[in-house]
């Protein structure tokens, strides 16, 4: 089996190299590199635009993010207060009573 892989990779390497001969090869003239360098100069071009709009767009969602952040802050402080005045308003039982209810009618009286 290491055997197989052993070949595997040889005949994986032996491609490349064929590959990179005949790659070589077809570009030795000084105006098949010129044209590759420009191909390559353009594609870096393309990708430091793509680079640019991506920070952008980027900065954008950030923004989003912080703004969200602080409304959360917000709306769960004021969840906190209510729920906290919610428990505070709550009768206990002996003011729940209808006895209760009544003495503190008469007293409002």
């Amino acid at each position: 089996e290491l055997e197989n892989q052993l070949m595997a990779k040889s005949k994986t390497l032996d491609e490349l190299k064929q590959s990179l001969a005949s790659n070589g090869s077809a570009e030795q003239t000084p105006e098949a590199q010129s044209l590759r360098i420009a191909e390559l100069c353009e594609m870096k071009d393309s990708i430091v635009n793509q680079v640019a709009q991506l920070k952008v767009s980027m900065e954008s969602i950030l923004e989003q993010w912080r703004a969200y952040d602080e409304i959360y802050a917000e709306v769960s402080l004021m969840t906190t207060r209510y729920l906290y005045c919610i428990d505070q308003c709550k009768p206990s039982e002996e003011e729940a009573s209808l006895e209760a209810l009544k003495k503190q009618v008469k007293t409002l009286q």
